[in-house]
C-alpha cells in the first residue's frame, strides 16, 4: 500500500487539500498544517519501506538538517508573505490569467518556476561562485526527506528567486503563491525521500527520487544530471536526463568526492562558500572502479572535471 499510495498521497491528496485551501483564501496556518502532515507522512512511510535502512539514522546530521528546514522555509514563506509589498513597489501589467480554474494557474506556475529553478540549478554546476554554495546540498551522505531543504540560504534565495520572479512580474497572486509554496516543500520532501515508492513510467517524467539519486553522484560530471525540480522535462530538453533501473546507490556513492571532509556543522556550512578553502583545483575526478557503468563526465564544462570549483584564486 504504501509503496504504490505514497506518491499520490502526497501529490495528489495534500497538493490538492493545500490548493483547496488556498483557493478558498483560508488562514495560512492551514497551509501549515498540511505541510506538518506532509513531514510526519515523509518520516513514517521512510522506516515502512526504506530504500537503505541505514539512511534512516541519524549522522550527528539530524539537528543540522532541521536548523536548514527551519531557516530555507521561512525564507520561502517570508517571499510568499512579501509578494503583496512587491507588486505595489514594482509595477507589472496585470497579465496574470486570473480568469483560468485555480487549479490551471496552479499547475502553470509550478511549470513556470520549475524552469527557472532548474536553469538556475544547472548553472550551479558551471559557474564556480555558484557552486561555492550549491556545495553545501550536495555534501550529503544520506538520502531522506530533509535533505531536500539542505540549502545555504543564499542559495536557496537565488533559486526561488530564478523560479518565482517571471511570475510576480506578470502578477501572480498570493493565494497561487501559497499553493506553490506548499507544493515546493512536498517535492522536496519526495524527491529526496528514503522511501522505496514505486511510480511506474512516471519516473521519466516527474522529478523524484528515483531519479534524483543519479544527481547526488559524488563523482564530477557524472552526477550533473536531473537537474529539475518537478519535472525531468527541462531535463530531456537540455540532454541532462540520466536513468539506470540496475543501479543501486549506497553512501559510499553520495557526497563529493573532490571534498569528502566538507565542514558538517551549520554554521561552518554558513561560512565555508566565502572562505578560501571553499573552492578547490579543478583537476579531474574520477568514479574510481564505478566508471564503467556510468557516464562519462561532459568535457564541454570546465566545471564538471570538480564538483568544486575556485571562487577567485583557491591556489
Amino acid at each position: 500500500m504504501a509503496r504504490y499510495g505514497y506518491v499520490p498521497f502526497m501529490l495528489i491528496g495534500l497538493n490538492g487539500a493545500g490548493i483547496a485551501v488556498a483557493a478558498a483564501s483560508a488562514p495560512k496556518y492551514w497551509l501549515l498544517a498540511i505541510l506538518a502532515v506532509a513531514i510526519a507522512t515523509a518520516f513514517l512511510v521512510e522506516r515502512i519501506i526504506p530504500y537503505d535502512p541505514e539512511w534512516n539514522h541519524d549522522r550527528a546530521d539530524g539537528t543540522r538538517d532541521r536548523i536548514h528546514v527551519a531557516v530555507n522555509e521561512t525564507l520561502i514563506l517570508a517571499s510568499v508573505a512579501a509578494i503583496p509589498l512587491l507588486a505595489a513597489i514594482v509595477p507589472a501589467p496585470q497579465l496574470w490569467p486570473h480568469n483560468w480554474p485555480f487549479l490551471t494557474q496552479v499547475l502553470s506556475a509550478i511549470l513556470v518556476a520549475d524552469f527557472g529553478i532548474t536553469v538556475v540549478h544547472l548553472a550551479s554546476h558551471k559557474i564556480g561562485v555558484l557552486w561555492r554554495f550549491h556545495a553545501v546540498h550536495h555534501s550529503i551522505t544520506r538520502f531522506y526527506g530533509l535533505n531536500g531543504l539542505m540549502k545555504h540560504p543564499l542559495h536557496q534565495t537565488v533559486e526561488m528567486a530564478a523560479g518565482v520572479a517571471p511570475l510576480i512580474l506578470v502578477g501572480l497572486p498570493v493565494d497561487v503563491a501559497s499553493a506553490l509554496a506548499l507544493a515546493v516543500a512536498i517535492q522536496l520532501l519526495l524527491q529526496h525521500s528514503n522511501a522505496d515508492y514505486r511510480i511506474g513510467p512516471a519516473k521519466y517524467v516527474l522529478a523524484l527520487n528515483e531519479g534524483h539519486r543519479f544527481h547526488h553522484l559524488k563523482w564530477a560530471g557524472i552526477g550533473d544530471v536531473n537537474f529539475g525540480l518537478f519535472t525531468l522535462v527541462w531535463d530531456h530538453l537540455m540532454r541532462t536526463f540520466s536513468y539506470d533501473p540496475a543501479r543501486r546507490f549506497d553512501s559510499t556513492q553520495l557526497g563529493m568526492a573532490a571534498k569528502p571532509d566538507y565542514p558538517n556543522g551549520y554554521l561552518r556550512q554558513m561560512i565555508h562558500p566565502f572562505t578560501r578553502s571553499g573552492g578547490c583545483t579543478l583537476k579531474p575526478t574520477t568514479a574510481a572502479n564505478h566508471t564503467t557503468d556510468l557516464p562519462a563526465p561532459d568535457p564541454a564544462s570546465k566545471y564538471r572535471s570538480d564538483r568544486l570549483s575556485s571562487f577567485g584564486d583557491d591556489q
